[in-house]
């Protein structure tokens, strides 16, 4: 069911959209990406899997993920990966596993790709969201990890997104709020205020600056001024979302599921 607040709500999405599952059977979906290459990826966190969805075909791409959530792609396509074990992960195009962040972590839960080459993911039990530094060019063998700092701190902060500019961080803090935060030319984050009093696990936003967020209520969406525009309602809660091939249409994991709506709205790209 998709239900607009304004009419400004469909131009970004049809009336007729429907709201089609591609996919059941999983223990919890989480952390949908999709890759140019035309694929999605999709962590199944209780079976410790990651999926892919590809030309109508399911299959497993990552057993064993370490409890993987939050999925993204840099800039090469490589996947990086929020694992709830305790750390964030690169897979190399080899498929040797990468580890970028693990010192102190508890559960990574998401994470976003910014164009400057670092990587902002939050850690939902000890209320941090971090940034991880560009790598930086070495001299002989493999560059040096980047950096990994703390940038802000709330109280379970979940998904994470880049406004299209990418001057701007959303953070979902679960326990009641999104919280929108200005980066700064050193990449740190500053001013953070209340941008909508939703309890949201995950979030992306559009190249127009509207935010899709993942609620109980179904995926809300809301414009960058705060406005709530409207919400779909998949048949099952969503726990979070991500634009497909091209950008265009929204993959939604909820619950045991995957769904696909077709939207007008293009996807912020962040890789």
């Amino acid at each position: 069911m998709i239900e607009a607040k304004s009419d400004k709500f469909w131009e970004l999405i049809d009336k007729s959209a429907a709201i089609k599952q591609v996919g059941t059977g999983f223990g919890f979906t989480e952390g949908p990406v999709s890759s140019r290459r035309g694929f999605t990826l999709f962590s199944d966190i209780p079976n410790n899997r990651i999926h892919k969805w590809e030309r109508g075909q399911m299959s497993v791409f990552r057993e064993n993920s370490n409890k993987a959530n939050g999925l993204t792609f840099d800039h090469q396509g490589r996947l990086l990966t929020a694992e709830g074990g305790g750390r964030v992960t690169r897979t190399e195009k080899n498929g040797t596993i990468t580890v970028l962040a693990e010192d102190g972590l508890q559960g990574p839960n998401d994470l976003v790709y910014s164009i400057d080459g670092s990587v902002y993911f939050t850690d939902l039990p000890k209320g941090k969201v971090y940034q991880i530094t560009r790598e930086r060019t070495g001299v002989g063998g493999a560059p040096p990890r980047g950096i990994v700092r703390v940038v802000h701190e709330c109280q379970r902060p979940n998904g994470v997104a880049l406004s299209p500019n990418q001057q701007k961080l959303y953070i979902a803090d679960i326990v009641s709020k999104v919280i929108v935060a200005d980066i700064g030319p050193d990449g740190a984050l500053r001013n953070a205020k209340d941008f909508a009093p939703e309890k949201v696990d995950g979030l992306k936003t559009d190249e127009g600056g509207n935010v899709w967020m993942a609620t109980g209520a179904g995926i809300v969406v809301y414009s960058a001024a705060g406005e709530h525009l409207g919400t779909m309602k998949p048949p099952e809660r969503p726990s979070n979302c991500c634009f497909g091939e091209g950008f265009r249409g929204l993959y939604i994991t909820a619950q045991k599921s995957l769904y696909h709506v077709p939207t007008k709205a293009s996807g912020t790209r962040t890789f």
